[in-house]
């Protein structure tokens, strides 16, 4: 028995240094996880029912298990290279229709292939849960899997529809001397505030807020009148006439705190063929907001003035949150979420299936896939820019080498040796 003994030792010791010179191999490879060969023995065989005379029957490789230990996370400055810190796997799918995950990986460099898919080297698609809207805040239906993709049509132009603006209006004016509201004509109000807003194909229009003062008629009271491109609108959106047109009534307090408007005041529709009849855009709705103005007796100034509109913009940049949010950022200072990293876990991680390109399938070892978000409970955040590395220690591994060396020239002696006692039997 002592050959069969020994040449279990032998492949045994095989076994271990080709999974010990594959994990080396792998070393500056991006997400592998090693491998560590476990050993049993062979059952004893009993001699005479004694334990005590049971000498065995050598060894086997029971198992080769992966170690899913952290590996380093190093920094790439490529914003689609990712890199989970903590537990979980990224889902992907290896078609552009995909709608659940069919492989999982730690390797998280990513990239857009030719029809704008986030992709792995492979070509796998990077699997995200779907965003419900527009805008983060919409959240994203998790469990509904989509692969990532960025398009043109993304930097879409936005119409303004929300104005805000907070000013002074200085307290010690009074009505001016002269009216309608002319912009050419500096007698016919009291101050101005302007800004750039966009219709909806992103055309830009100058939209201008005349303040005229009521004082001494009606103190602490200013109208607002709305031009557009120098073309004065009534608050309900239409074009005014030659006598001018209507106004929002703005009024503070003995103390100069705004008291009305409170809160959002509508303007329009205004006909996209009054704006310009050449443009074909859709109509525009506005609100304005004067939240923060007041009535000092300092100077007139505007003290913030925005508002929501986006003209036509080009893609830039892809960025990813520590917690999964992927958004593609435009030219024009937009930017919307295309999806949030799904994220999976197993209940057995070990019992994976080895796919190959550092990838894994769910088999009835690993258990049912747990999907999740980043950040969210017992799975891991999102480095963007950066890669887990290999979580092969060399050092670890060379000791390794030489152990099962040492134990391949081991048993490699012990069947010499007993080669050598065959022999001299045979020449008794």
């Amino acid at each position: 028995m002592t050959f069969f003994t020994s040449i279990s030792g032998l492949n045994a010791a095989t076994q271990s240094l080709t999974v010990t010179s594959n994990n080396l191999a792998n070393a500056n490879t991006t997400g592998f996880k090693l491998s560590r060969t476990e050993f049993s023995d062979i059952f004893s065989a009993n001699v005479s029912g004694v334990s005590r005379t049971q000498p065995g029957s050598g060894v086997q490789v029971s198992n080769v298990a992966q170690q899913f230990s952290q590996g380093s996370i190093t920094s790439t400055g490529n914003n689609l290279d990712l890199a989970i810190s903590g537990e979980g796997f990224f889902s992907l799918g290896t078609e552009s229709t995909s709608s659940a995950p069919s492989l999982y990986t730690r390797a998280g460099e990513f990239k857009l292939d030719k029809d704008g898919f986030i992709v792995n080297n492979q070509g796998n698609f990077l699997l995200v849960f779907k965003p419900n809207g527009t805008a983060v805040a919409d959240g994203f239906s998790t469990g509904v899997f989509t692969p990532v993709q960025v398009n043109a049509e993304q930097g879409s132009p936005t119409a303004t529809s929300e104005i805000s603006i907070s000013a002074n209006l200085q307290s010690t004016q009074t009505t001016p001397v002269n009216s309608p509201v002319d912009p050419n004509d500096t007698t016919t109000y009291n101050h101005v505030s302007s800004l750039t807003i966009y219709d909806s194909l992103g055309n830009p229009h100058t939209a201008s807020t005349y303040y005229v003062a009521q004082s001494p008629t009606t103190p602490n009271t200013f109208e607002a009148f709305l031009f557009i491109d120098d073309v004065p609108f009534n608050t309900d959106g239409t074009k005014a006439g030659a006598t001018g047109s209507d106004s929002v009534t703005i009024t503070f307090d003995n103390t100069g705190k705004l008291t009305a408007p409170i809160g959002n005041t509508a303007y329009g529709p205004i006909q996209s063929t009054d704006l310009d009849p050449a443009l074909n855009t859709t109509d525009l709705s506005l609100s304005f907001d004067f939240t923060g103005t007041t009535q000092f007796s300092s100077v007139f100034s505007v003290n913030s003035l925005d508002q929501n509109g986006l003209p036509s913009g080009n893609l830039t940049g892809i960025s990813v949150s520590d917690t999964g949010v992927i958004q593609a950022n435009f030219s024009n200072g937009g930017s919307q979420p295309l999806g949030k990293v799904a994220l999976a876990r197993f209940a057995n991680p070990q019992g994976l299936a080895k796919r190959g390109d550092t990838t894994f399938a769910q088999s009835s070892g690993s258990g049912l896939p747990v999907p999740g978000e980043p950040g969210v409970g017992t799975f891991g955040t999102i480095q963007s820019g950066s890669v887990e590395s290999s979580n092969v220690d060399i050092s670890e591994q060379l000791v390794s080498l030489i152990i099962g060396q040492q134990a391949y020239q081991a048993n490699a002696q012990a069947i010499s040796t007993q080669s050598t006692i065959t022999q001299t039997i045979l020449n008794i």
